[in-house]
């Protein structure tokens, strides 16, 4: 599977796994289907963005820090909506990225080498 849609799938999936998170602050419970589809949004463009990082800087650590840093911009976007839960946003966000990232580089395949 290519880089590109394996981290499209990839942050779909943990995105979700994310925005489950919220059950654990009562709070927000009432809102969950909101958060959960957000949450899901946000790691699938998070995984196609890095996924064409993965593509095109063949580096396991540069990748996990890429995505670390881009799934901590994203939830911190989200937080600053809300305007609090900073640490309950943020951390799951940056795991996201950091197992996105790791998943991409790891184990998609690289484009394959054209012909002239």
């Amino acid at each position: 599977m290519n880089k590109v849609l394996l981290g499209l799938l990839v942050g779909a999936a943990l995105g979700a796994v994310d925005g489950l998170t919220a059950w654990f602050t009562p709070e927000v419970r009432s809102q969950i289907v909101g958060i959960v589809a957000g949450s899901t949004f946000k790691g699938l463009v998070a995984g196609v963005l890095i996924g064409v990082f993965a593509r095109k800087v063949r580096s396991v650590p540069a990748t996990l820090v890429f995505g670390t840093a881009l799934g901590l911009i994203f939830a911190f976007l989200v937080a600053n909506m809300q305007g609090k839960y900073y640490f309950e946003i943020m951390l799951p966000g940056a795991i996201v990225g950091l197992l996105t990232g790791y998943a991409t580089q790891r184990y998609g395949r690289k484009p394959e080498a054209t012909t002239a």
